[in-house]
């Protein structure tokens, strides 16, 4: 299969493993010497409407895709969920 990179790019990213939609294309790894992919990397989801940039970075090695599709792009690694951190609140008490 012949595959450019601007192809790639308009490729959905799906893990197999949640369902989850990782998003698209942003980039790829490559060896020079060889001319050998070795992972694609996804940009993380925005933040706050865009203005506060985005997430971390989805680094996703070559050995992990499963399938590539006309539109999507099928992985199989688990990612960590990292749960927001809760900022507690400490009420103030009042001196008596």
């Amino acid at each position: 299969m012949n595959c450019r990179f601007v192809e790639l790019r308009c490729k959905e990213v799906i893990n197999i493993n949640d369902g989850c939609r990782l998003g698209y294309v942003g980039d790829v790894e490559c060896k020079l010497p060889e001319g050998e992919l070795t992972a694609i990397i996804v940009p993380g989801p925005c933040r706050f409407f865009g203005l506060f940039g985005r997430g971390e970075e989805f680094y996703i090695p070559w050995n992990c895709i499963k399938q590539i599709g006309d539109d999507i792009i099928l992985i199989d690694k688990p990612f960590t969920r990292r749960e927001p951190e809760r900022y507690e609140r400490r009420r103030r008490r009042g001196r008596r």
